[in-house]
């Protein structure tokens, strides 16, 4: 077979590629044209399946698809994370990503998957502060009492959290290395025990989410010290933020939308749109004002900044208290 002439065979490729290029850009905009499926890493009917399935159905009235969540659980979401970045880039899997991948990404040494470089940030949904919690019979009304009480008690406090490495987890060993007191650690598996407990004065304390505390604050059956996030709740607008005592701190807690890495540009930009049009949706927005959580919008960009960042703090909490998964 005769050989093409350098140039010929250049002009060709260049043709392949531009109609590889075009053809990409002209299957993007006509995204979706089947089902799309939202991998959630946790149990159905728990918070993190509760947001895919708020914004599913609001994806599908857009974009004229089934959007179909699926919840594949286990390791802390890592499994789902997994099955959904290791799915083709082609916008048709995507991952309902929260907090618990940022903090596994250091927490887990053996992964076989990076979710800050195989998951392609698309749209955040909400931020969700936690709350600085005692029991009725605790003798502490504020976090400088919390923290007197806890230097002139060392060791002595028991704070309750859903799990080593949970996000409950991660915001009390950031206000252990910014305050140096030494409070006990009692892991639970899952919040609702851990609160369970709480109540019952089992244990003295939790930085509990906010969602499933503020019926339990309201009805005087714990008494909340603070919230942990960079400003006051509107939920819980008296009480203040740990930062205004303790200079720096802030913990929160989120949930977005990623695809794995290879995504077309023009699906993730689709879909950001898409989301947060939700997001300003006065019934969406409604929701999750009731359940206390703040709307979470803006570009792919700044979300995968925010993700980054959030990784890189809770790395350094995990490697400085030694966390290690259970």
């Amino acid at each position: 077979m005769a050989k093409l002439p350098r140039r010929r065979f250049l002009h060709l490729a260049a043709g392949a590629a531009a109609l590889s290029a075009m053809s990409r850009i002209a299957s993007a905009l006509d995204y979706p044209t089947r089902p799309v499926r939202i991998i959630v890493g946790f149990p159905a009917g728990g918070p993190t399946d509760f947001h895919a399935r708020l914004i599913g159905p609001w994806l599908s009235e857009r974009l004229g698809q089934p959007f179909v969540v699926e919840n594949i659980a286990g390791a802390t979401g890592n499994i789902g994370a997994e099955t959904a970045l290791r799915a083709p880039a082609d916008g048709y899997t995507l991952l309902l990503a929260t907090v618990a991948n940022a903090i596994n990404e250091t927490l887990y040494n053996n992964l076989k998957f990076s979710f800050v470089r195989d998951a392609v940030p698309v749209a955040g949904i909400i931020q969700s502060q936690l709350v600085v919690e005692v029991s009725s019979s605790f003798p502490v009304k504020s976090i400088p009492e919390f923290v007197a009480y806890a230097k002139d008690n060392p060791g002595s406090v028991n704070v309750a959290s859903a799990g080593n490495g949970s996000p409950q987890h991660v915001a009390l060993e950031l206000f252990k290395m910014m305050t140096g007191l030494n409070m006990i650690h009692v892991p639970y598996r899952g919040e609702a025990p851990a609160l369970t407990d709480l109540i019952g004065g089992h244990v003295q304390a939790m930085f509990g989410t906010i969602t499933s505390s503020l019926p339990l604050v309201r009805s005087g059956k714990l008494r909340a010290l603070a919230v942990t996030g960079a400003s006051r709740s509107a939920a819980l607008p008296d009480l203040p933020t740990v930062g205004e005592f303790v200079p720096g701190y802030e913990a929160e807690t989120w949930a977005g939308i990623c695809a794995p890495h290879g995504t077309p540009t023009e699906i993730i930009e689709r879909l950001n749109r898409e989301v947060d049009a939700g997001l300003e949706s006065p019934a969406i927005k409604a929701r999750y004002a009731d359940l206390a959580e703040t709307t979470f919008t803006g570009s792919p960009s700044n979300f995968g900044k925010f993700i980054a960042n959030d990784t890189a703090k809770w790395a350094k909490v995990i490697k400085s208290a030694g966390i290690e998964a259970e």
